[in-house]
């Protein structure tokens, strides 16, 4: 194989391994339509600063794009997916199904000690798990009686988007509001606002 092949391969890898699954739950709502950062941020249960972080990276890799609407009282900023990131999202999606298979192979199996060092090692996957609805929740819940401990200590209701939690392995990527945090990069304007304030270069 060609050395540049083998380069080019080793880049991608290295850039695959920056999307956590953090910004694949970002993908997940921007997935299909266009969306402001309330309701990103809303949707996604993130911090605003944390938020704004993963959508500078997203774009800076091409996975999304900042799209500039007209509103009735001023510009609209909404973000969307780019067909990469759409691309990447559904390999994020596939990691998280290998995942889920791999634990339920232990738990099927009865290897308590290889499950809690597999739930130990991939506990950030769980609110993406949850979110994309990869997981059967009432296996999961069986996996924490099996290791002797609590979801609770694996999951903050911090962590978990909107409207997912121990009970629920969907998520509701459809709300609104929410406070951007004020001075976010990726903030709109809002309606009714001329978007004074508003300097970030998207580069579009």
């Amino acid at each position: 194989m060609p050395f540049f092949v083998k380069f080019f391969k080793w880049c991608q890898n290295c850039i695959n391994m920056r999307y956590d699954p953090k910004k694949a739950i970002v993908l997940g709502i921007l997935q299909g339509n266009s969306q402001k950062f309330d309701k990103i941020q809303k949707a996604a249960n993130m911090d605003p600063q944390e938020l704004n972080t993963i959508l500078e990276e997203l774009e800076n890799d091409g996975l999304i794009t900042v799209v500039e609407k007209k509103g009735l009282f001023g510009k609209k900023i909404e973000m969307q997916n780019t067909p990469k990131g759409s691309e990447e999202l559904e390999k994020s999606i596939q990691e998280a199904d290998t995942k889920w298979n791999e634990m339920k192979a232990l738990y099927q199996l009865k290897d308590k000690k290889k499950l809690e060092g597999f739930m130990n090692d991939n506990r950030s996957f769980f609110p993406m798990m949850m979110f994309f609805g990869v997981m059967d929740m009432l296996m999961f819940s069986m996996m924490f009686s099996m290791i002797g401990s609590s979801m609770g200590s694996f999951v903050s209701p911090n962590d978990l988007p909107a409207g997912v939690d121990s009970g629920d392995a969907g998520a509701d990527s459809g709300s609104s509001g929410g406070d951007t945090g004020g001075g976010q990069d990726y903030s709109d304007p809002g309606v009714g606002d001329t978007g004074g304030g508003f300097d970030f270069d998207f580069g579009i």
